[in-house]
């Protein structure tokens, strides 16, 4: 492999690398969609955590944002984001800081999915002289949180909402049980099983005497699986904007799609292994083993050259905190020091691009015409 010569040599490795041109085009490609289907796109930020991302999105069209942490709110805030999501369950402690954007005029969404939490928001709010605009979170496929659509804990947890003085503004869920799934026809029904769960648990509200505006769906593979997306107002999904291993394999993507890669350098060998040795351990990459059970098993990452061009067969098979094994996936080759001499740098495709992305605390953005800048990246919560 001719890599010897560092494209970027002020960039030292491991470095996240952002395709910007691929990004761009997984962009187009969901804004497309949507807009065919006739919603509104809240992109979910909590995949690049990074203004600049989000700046692109909003540009394409979409309408205001998700996100995972108050901190992330108020991060995007500050770079002009008004409309957003909290998409994680509230509780009585993040109240305060809920209160403290939606006074600073940033019109932040809450999220809850119990009466539990539903009497903290309205309690707090009417101590503070603020109506909350909470949204119901629903379960339509027992992967994580929510109510059940024909539970009757939804028209208990609306009617503390509405009774006590909050904006009753929805309902929103996310099939995240989609990721498990790797047929068109299986994505298919699983999107159309988010959607009616989701639209019938706003009727049951309606039904009830109580608003429900806004109905919410979304998740990357859902989202580009859909076909019908009636009684439905808006759809959220994240990872579509960078794609990563898992999502190739759920079969949403190829992997000259990804645009999230780690520049990496090879530092070493094990030739009687079969061993290349790089500078992107775990650390760099995250632990997230999330191909392995999947049909293919990229391990902590799928091996490119500098261009960002797959080399097949070639995975990064192992991990320690700071060292990365490059293997060959299947039988060893023992002219991999050949191969990869000390010096090469690569480009690893991550599992999980929310993980590895975490990982940094900012990102490389890379131009078609091989131009480097870097965009910074919130941490932490």
């Amino acid at each position: 492999m001719d890599n010897l010569a560092p494209a970027w040599p002020h960039i030292d490795t491991p470095a996240a690398v952002i395709d910007t041109a691929r990004m761009q085009r997984n962009i187009h490609r969901m804004q497309a969609r949507m807009d065919a289907l006739g919603v509104r796109f809240r992109p979910h930020a909590k995949t690049s955590k990074c203004a600049p991302v989000v700046r692109a999105q909003i540009a394409a069209g979409a309408s205001g944002i998700t996100v995972s942490t108050l901190r992330e709110a108020a991060y995007f805030f500050d770079d002009g984001v008004t409309d957003i999501l909290y998409g994680v369950g509230m509780v009585a402690n993040k109240l305060p800081q809920a209160l403290a954007l939606r006074r600073r005029g940033c019109d932040l969404k809450i999220v809850t999915d119990s009466v539990e939490s539903a009497r903290a928001i309205v309690d707090f709010g009417k101590a503070n002289a603020e109506a909350f605009e909470v949204w119901i979170e629903i379960d339509t496929d027992g992967h994580r949180s929510g109510i059940r659509p024909d539970e009757p804990a939804l028209l208990e947890v609306a009617t503390v909402l509405h009774e006590g003085g909050a904006r009753l503004g929805g309902v929103m869920t996310h099939a995240g049980s989609s990721y498990d799934l790797d047929t068109p026809e299986a994505l298919a029904a699983m999107a159309e099983q988010e959607r009616a769960g989701c639209v019938h648990s706003a009727e049951r509200l309606r039904a009830a005497g109580l608003p429900c505006p806004v109905v919410s769906v979304g998740s990357t593979p859902t989202a580009l699986s859909a076909s019908n997306l009636a009684g439905v107002t808006e759809v959220r999904a994240g990872v579509y904007v960078f794609f990563d291993l898992v999502m190739h394999n759920v079969g949403v993507c190829a992997t000259d799609d990804i645009a999230l890669s780690v520049l990496t350098t090879v530092i070493g060998h094990q030739p009687d292994k079969g061993w290349a040795i790089v500078d992107a351990g775990w650390m760099a990459m995250s632990r997230d083993r999330g191909t392995q059970k999947q049909k293919h098993d990229f391990g902590y990452g799928q091996v490119c050259a500098l261009d960002g061009t797959a080399i097949p067969g070639y995975i990064l098979s192992g991990a320690n905190q700071e060292h990365g094994i490059l293997s060959h996936d299947g039988a060893p080759d023992t002219d991999i020091a050949k191969h990869f001499p000390i010096g090469t740098q690569l480009r690893i495709l991550p599992n999980h691009a929310c993980a590895t992305g975490a990982q940094f605390p900012a990102y490389q953005a890379v131009t078609e015409d091989g131009d480097a800048a870097e965009w910074s990246r919130l941490h932490g919560w």
